[in-house]
């Protein structure tokens, strides 16, 4: 499931960000919203009042994730892949002066999602096990700004639980602005550890573990499905990137990801089926690095009109080969209400890993049915419409701005998809 909200989070974000006025992280997420530079207006610290800290904005998103296929990995690469996934997430941004005036902002966020999978009922091999699962996924982020050095540097913290997928993670972050206040250069180095819960398809359960009741047949979650302990995994990123104003009109960015993972990166409950009529569990190697590389350009066509594109190229060492293209059009249709029509395309090769049913080689040292690592093209496009009048939306003054997005997925593997994402923010 772990792609899914992947996606789901992107798309949200996505949402949350398409405010022509917001400066971009440095991010490679397909999804991402692009960016703008902004000159940080002086602090006023007349006031000691502004030394206190202080309830500054509340962000609300909440999306519905449907989607409809037929490569299920754990049924080895054929059956259902429906799914439906309702994803709520809370950011409250508290605001502080510092006895150097710098800024402060401390982000509190809290996330759950509710998800049905019918695949995940095959865990099981009569289809017994339990096709639900929920998610919850809270974070801490500080940052402190020196408006007159021009930089800014924080710290991240966040945990994300499920019943098969423990994950804790940690960040640092840094940006600089140049002497001009043009250009800025920002910097994020970040690690997870996690704890995947070893979970096997009722055939291939240990027949030598016993349950709590001495049952022989393993311990059981309550779910249909059984537990024999857990594996870890660790990843560490660092993302680089830099932004320039060229004119009034035209703004870029290049952006650099370094990703390693190790531990145990395949997915015990994913079957494969070999050639010769046998099957087994997916095997994957136990360390993976990804080099993803991307370019943002931003370019004003007048008052109403911004056209915001976005390219990526993505390698790694298990073979995959991608490039991502993306482009978005925010059109303002009064002051106070734009729409934002947007299209994205995606191809990708296959890993030396993967091989459809029944096609896998049983003396092959690594192997995978997930579709995940095939061969495919797939894009996604919708459009978005941003409310944001100056007395509040429908004349409520705390709610300052109210989005709606909504995109449709399409992969030449039969996969397709369709999300909506509903984004408050409130001062």
């Amino acid at each position: 499931m772990k792609k899914i909200y992947l996606s789901i989070v992107g798309f949200s974000m996505l949402c949350r960000l398409n405010a022509s006025a917001q400066v971009g992280n440095n991010s490679l997420a397909d999804n991402k919203a692009p960016f703008t530079i902004s000159t940080p207006a002086a602090i006023d610290t007349s006031g000691y009042n502004l030394r206190k800290i202080h309830l500054d904005e509340v962000d609300f998103v909440t999306s519905y994730y449907n989607q409809n296929g037929d490569h299920s990995a754990v049924t080895g690469g054929i059956g259902t892949e429906k799914v439906t996934d309702v994803a709520n997430s809370l950011t409250l941004n508290l605001v502080w002066l510092n006895k150097s005036d710098n800024k402060n902002t401390l982000a509190v966020g809290l996330g759950f999602d509710y998800h049905t999978a019918a695949s995940q009922a095959f865990v099981s091999k009569t289809g017994a096990s339990s096709p639900t699962g929920t998610r919850v996924y809270p974070s801490l982020d500080w940052t402190v700004e020196n408006a007159k050095k021009g930089n800014t540097f924080g710290l991240g913290a966040y945990y994300s639980g499920e019943f098969n997928y423990q994950s804790l993670g940690a960040d640092l972050h840094f940006s600089q602005k140049t002497a001009d206040k043009n250009g800025e250069f920002s910097a994020k180095l970040q690690g997870y550890f996690d704890k995947v819960t070893l979970i096997y398809p009722s055939e291939f359960e240990p027949a030598s573990t016993t349950d709590y009741n001495g049952n022989g047949n393993g311990y059981s979650d309550g779910r249909g499905h059984h537990n024999y302990g857990s594996s870890p995994r660790t990843t560490l990123a660092a993302s680089f990137s830099y932004s320039q104003m060229i004119n009034s009109r035209l703004q870029v960015m290049l952006l650099g990801d370094v990703v390693t993972q190790h531990g145990f990166l395949s997915l015990p409950f994913h079957r494969v089926y070999f050639n010769n009529g046998k099957d087994t569990i997916e095997r994957l190697p136990s360390s993976r690095f990804k080099l993803p590389v991307g370019a943002r350009l931003n370019y004003f066509l007048g008052d109403n009109i911004i056209l915001r594109t976005y390219y990526r190229y993505y390698i790694d060492n298990w073979g995959i080969r991608s490039n991502t293209a993306g482009i978005e059009v925010p059109y303002k249709i009064t002051p106070f209400f734009s729409i934002s029509p947007f299209y994205r395309f995606y191809n990708q090769t296959a890993s030396k890993y993967f091989a459809p049913y029944e096609e896998n080689s049983p003396t092959a040292q690594y192997f995978t049915s997930n579709y995940e690592y095939a061969k495919f093209e797939s894009s996604f496009y919708g459009i978005g419409f941003r409310l944001a009048p100056p007395n509040g939306v429908f004349g409520w003054q705390g709610l300052h701005e109210l989005e709606i997005r909504y995109g449709h997925y399409t992969q030449t593997t039969d996969l397709a998809s369709n999300v909506v994402s509903l984004s408050l923010g409130f001062k």
